[in-house]
């Protein structure tokens, strides 16, 4: 039974973890989905520059197991699309603005990807959840 529980444990712990990694990609989509419209305000200056999430895997030393976790937010280094608007504040001498490397399309892939992650870690703390208590009914 004791290394049963244990090994339930751990599942509850790595889908823990997952569900938290997901939630950090879910934010950092809600940040450049917000700020895709977020231009400099003077001539030449950079808009919002979409940011990125890398995962890895790491040591959970509590558990004892390999997990997933968020290595890095970083940003991505594409250059910024120039949309023509000489009457905006941040237009360049040829009137060109310099636009957020936000792709909404992307950002709605990627925020779907994160969903579906999400709940499949939530599916499985489900799963498990039912397993443990299943259990503690039968010792009674």
């Amino acid at each position: 039974m004791a290394l049963g529980s244990v090994d339930l444990s751990s599942v509850l712990g790595i889908s823990s973890a997952g569900m938290a990694a997901q939630s950090t990609r879910l934010r950092v989509v809600a940040e450049n989905v917000a700020n895709q419209d977020s231009t400099g305000s003077t001539p030449g200056a950079n808009p919002y520059r979409r940011k990125t999430v890398t995962f890895a895997n790491g040591l959970d030393a509590a558990l004892g197991v390999d997990t997933v976790k968020v290595a890095k937010i970083g940003v991505d280094s594409s250059s910024f699309p120039l949309r023509y608007d000489p009457s905006h504040p941040a237009a360049d001498a040829s009137g060109y603005v310099r636009v957020p490397n936000v792709n909404s399309f992307v950002e709605l892939m990627d925020m779907r990807e994160a969903e579906r992650s999400y709940n499949a870690n939530l599916a499985v703390m489900q799963s498990t959840r039912g397993m443990l208590e299943r259990t503690v009914e039968l010792l009674k």
